[in-house]
C-alpha cells in the first residue's frame, strides 16, 4: 500500500488546485458582471461620464436636457436603428395605447418619466432601460414596448408637390439596368411606349372618369396595350405556405388577392418564360413573418436571408434575372417589413408595397404603392359597399382606431371630444355592433380621417373610398396608391402632419361645390379599388398589374447600339468579345490590333473599326451609320456570336473549334513543301 501513497496525495492536491481555479474564475466573472449594471443603476450615481465612456464603443452619444434633467442616448448607427425597429403588434393587443405620457415638443418627442430616454439622431425619444453593455448590441426597452423608429416623427418630409417633381424626373432619367442581351420582348415594350406617349388626347371617355387620372388618354392606351401585349411568367419555385398560398382576409389581403388572381389568370400568364415581359415572384410577406420570425427576438435577418437565397436560386436556375439584373421582375407585398426584407438582393426589382414610404427606399416611378385593404369576407369582398349621398352625410369628419404610432396620439390630443363636428375617437369597443357602428359612421361622414399608424400606410384610405367618403390623408412621405396614373387631388384631401391643429379649418374651408366634386370623384374612382372574386376590367387586380406594366415601360432602357472597345495597356481588350456576347456592335479603337480570326472572318460585317486619331469624331461616325446598315451589323453580331462562345463540352463551330481551325488553317497556307 505504501507505494501508492504519494500518487494519491498528488491527485488530491491537483484536484484542490482545480477547485481553487474554478472558484477564482467565478469570482472574477461575478465582479465583472456587477460592474456592468443597467443604465438606471448607473444614472443613480449621477456619473454621465462613465455612461458615455461605456456607450462610446457602440457609437452612442449622451445628451443632457435641461428641461427634464434626463439622460438621452443618441444613436448614429443604422444597424442599431434597424435592430430596434420591430413590429409592435407582436407586443401589444388591439386598443392598447402606446404611451399615455407622451408630450410633443417642436424639436423632440419627450416622455416624462424616471428612466433614461433613448432617442435617435433626429432627437426623438422614449423612456427606456439599457441592457448590460456586454450584450454587444444596445437594445432599449420600456416596460410595455420596444422603442421603434415608427414611434418618432420622420427626420425628413417630402410633400406631394415634391413627389410630383420626382416622378417627372424619374420618367426622364431611368436608373434601370439595360438588358445584357436582346429579346423580342424589348422591342414590344419600346413600341408600346411610343404608342402610349403619342396617344390621342381625350377630354372625356365613356368608360373612364377623366378627372381622376393624370392623363386619361395615356392610361387608356396603356391599358389597351397591356390587355393585348403583356405576358407574365409566374415562378413555380418555393413551397407553401410562404409561396403560392394567398391570404384573402384581413389587413394583408391585398397581396393574397393579387397572388390568387395572378396565378389563376389565363390571359396574361404564360408557361414559357421566354415569351414573358414580366416575371412574378409569388411569396407572401405576411406568411414569411408568420413562419420564420422568432417572436420578440427583434431580429428579422433570417427573413431577409430567406428571400436572398430565393433570389439567388432564380438567378442561378434561369437566365432572365441576370439579363436585366431583376429589373423586369416584380413582387407584391403588403406587410410593413417588406421594404426591409427585400432590400439589396431585390433592390432593382419593381415592388408593389403597401408601405410606400419614400424615406425607406420606395422609388417613385419604379415601385408601385399597393392599396392596403381590410377585407372582412373572403367569399364576398364587396360586402357593405357604398354609402349615403352627399346631402345625407351629417358628420364633418370621422376617425376611430387604435393609437398606433406617434401621429394618432397627436390627432386625439387635439380633436378627441373637442368639437361636436369632429368625431375623433380612440379604439372602438370589440363586437359586431361596434363594427357596424364604425361602418355606419364612415357611410355618414363627409370626410374620413386617414392618419398613419406604425408606418405611412393605412387601410382607412381604401375603406373611405369603399364607403364613398372623401379620404383625408395625414401621413408625411406616403406615396398614394397608383400615384403614377391617378390624380389624387380630384377625390381626396392631403393634410401635412404639422397642420393637424388646423384640421377643422382646412375641411370647413372646402366649399360645398368643391366637396361635391371630391365626393363624385370618390364614387368614380371606387371601381379601381375593389377586389372581385373574378377579375373585372379596371378593378384593383388589373390596376396593380397595369401600374407594374406602366412603370416598366417608362423605366425600360434599350440596349446600347454600339459598345466602345478601346485598347488598354496593350492593343487587346475583353470588351470586343463582351460586346458580341451581349449582341452589341463592337466599336474597336486600337491601332495595330489584329481582330480575332482575322484570317477567316469579315469584321466589316459585324463591327466598326475607328482609328485612334478619329476619337473626336466618334459620335459623327456612329450617327452616320444608317438604320439599315446598323441592322445588318447587329444581325451579323448575332450570327457570329456562336463562334465566340466557350461550351462545357465542345460544340461544332464554337470558340474552341474556331481556334483549332485557325491554327490548322494557317499551317496549311504557311506550309512549304520540300
Amino acid at each position: 500500500m505504501k507505494k501508492y501513497k504519494h500518487p494519491i496525495q498528488f491527485q488530491i492536491v491537483h484536484h484542490r488546485r482545480w477547485v481553487l481555479m474554478v472558484g477564482l474564475v467565478a469570482t472574477i466573472h461575478f465582479f465583472c458582471q456587477t460592474l456592468m449594471l443597467p443604465s438606471y443603476f448607473i444614472r443613480m450615481s449621477n456619473s454621465d461620464d462613465t455612461l458615455e465612456d461605456e456607450f462610446h464603443q457602440e457609437s452612442l452619444q449622451l445628451v443632457k436636457t435641461r428641461a427634464f434633467d434626463h439622460v438621452f442616448i443618441e444613436d448614429d448607427s443604422e444597424t442599431t436603428q434597424e435592430m430596434i425597429s420591430v413590429d409592435l403588434s407582436n407586443n401589444l393587443g388591439d386598443g392598447v395605447s402606446i404611451n399615455s405620457s407622451i408630450s410633443i415638443d417642436p424639436k423632440i418627442l419627450m416622455v416624462v418619466g424616471e428612466p433614461p430616454v433613448v432617442v435617435n439622431k433626429s432627437g426623438n425619444g422614449s423612456p427606456g432601460q439599457a441592457l448590460p453593455i456586454n450584450e454587444k448590441y444596445a437594445l432599449f426597452q420600456t416596460d410595455d414596448v420596444k422603442r421603434m423608429r415608427c414611434l418618432m416623427p420622420p427626420k425628413s418630409v417630402m410633400y406631394i408637390d415634391q413627389m410630383e417633381r420626382l416622378l417627372a424626373r424619374n420618367r426622364r432619367a431611368s436608373r434601370a439596368m439595360r438588358p445584357r442581351w436582346s429579346s423580342p420582348r424589348d422591342q414590344e415594350i419600346l413600341a408600346a411606349k411610343m404608342q402610349i406617349t403619342k396617344a390621342p388626347s381625350r377630354i372625356t371617355d365613356q368608360e373612364l372618369y377623366a378627372p381622376v387620372f393624370r392623363n386619361v388618354s395615356m392610361f387608356k392606351r396603356s391599358y389597351e396595350l397591356m390587355e393585348r401585349t403583356l405576358k407574365v411568367y409566374v415562378y413555380k419555385e418555393g413551397e407553401r405556405p410562404i409561396f403560392h398560398q394567398p391570404i384573402l382576409k384581413g389587413l394583408y389581403a391585398s397581396e393574397g388577392w393579387f397572388m390568387k388572381l395572378m396565378e389563376g389568370n389565363k390571359r396574361f400568364v404564360v408557361k414559357d418564360p421566354r415569351k414573358a415581359h414580366l416575371f412574378y415572384m409569388p411569396f407572401s410577406a405576411r406568411m414569411l413573418e408568420h413562419k420564420l420570425y422568432v417572436r420578440n427576438s427583434h431580429n428579422r435577418t433570417n427573413l431577409r436571408q430567406f428571400l436572398k437565397v430565393y433570389a439567388e436560386k432564380l438567378a442561378s436556375k434561369y437566365p432572365f434575372w441576370n439579363r436585366t439584373g431583376g429589373a423586369d421582375h416584380f413582387l407584391v407585398a403588403c406587410h410593413d417589413w417588406a421594404p426591409y426584407e427585400t432590400r439589396h438582393h431585390m433592390e432593382h426589382c419593381m415592388k408593389a408595397l403597401c408601405n410606400a414610404d419614400v424615406t425607406t427606399g420606395f422609388k417613385i416611378g419604379r415601385d408601385i404603392s399597393l392599396p392596403e385593404c381590410y377585407v372582412r369576407s373572403a367569399r364576398n369582398p364587396l360586402r357593405d359597399l357604398g354609402g349615403k349621398p352627399a346631402s345625407e352625410r351629417n358628420i364633418l369628419a370621422f376617425y376611430a382606431g387604435n393609437i398606433h404610432g406617434y401621429l394618432r396620439k397627436i390627432l386625439l390630443e387635439y380633436w378627441n371630444n373637442k368639437d361636436p363636428d369632429m368625431k375623433i375617437f380612440g379604439p372602438m369597443p370589440p363586437g359586431v355592433a361596434s363594427k357596424m357602428n364604425y361602418i355606419e359612421h364612415m357611410k355618414s361622414s363627409k370626410f374620413c380621417i386617414c392618419p398613419k399608424g406604425y408606418e405611412v400606410n393605412s387601410p382607412r384610405v381604401v375603406e373611405a373610398i369603399f364607403y364613398e367618403c372623401v379620404p383625408v390623408i395625414i401621413s408625411d412621405n406616403f406615396v398614394p396608391p397608383f400615384f403614377e396614373v391617378l390624380n389624387w387631388d380630384s377625390f381626396s384631401v392631403v393634410v401635412a402632419e404639422k397642420d393637424i391643429p388646423e384640421l377643422k379649418n382646412i375641411l370647413t374651408g372646402i366649399s360645398d361645390s368643391k366637396y361635391g366634386e371630391l365626393q363624385h370623384g370618390v364614387k368614380k374612382v371606387q371601381r379601381h379599388f375593389l377586389w372581385n372574386v373574378k377579375g373585372v376590367k379596371y378593378d384593383l387586380f388589373h390596376m396593380v398589374l397595369h401600374s407594374i406594366w406602366y412603370n416598366r415601360i417608362f423605366q425600360f432602357k434599350p440596349r446600347y447600339k454600339f459598345c466602345i472597345c478601346p485598347k488598354g495597356y496593350e492593343v487587346n481588350s475583353p470588351r470586343v468579345v463582351e460586346a458580341i456576347f451581349y449582341e452589341c456592335v463592337p466599336v474597336i479603337i486600337s491601332d495595330n490590333f489584329v481582330p480575332p480570326f482575322f484570317e477567316v472572318l469579315n469584321w466589316d460585317a459585324f463591327s466598326v473599326v475607328v482609328a485612334e486619331k478619329d476619337i473626336p469624331e466618334l459620335k459623327n461616325i456612329l450617327t452616320g451609320i444608317s438604320d439599315s446598315k446598323y441592322g445588318e451589323l447587329q444581325h451579323g453580331v448575332k450570327k457570329v456570336q456562336r463562334h465566340f462562345l466557350w461550351n462545357v463540352k465542345g460544340v461544332k463551330y464554337d470558340l474552341f473549334h474556331m481556334i483549332l481551325h485557325s491554327i490548322w488553317y494557317n499551317r496549311i497556307f504557311q506550309f512549304k513543301p520540300r
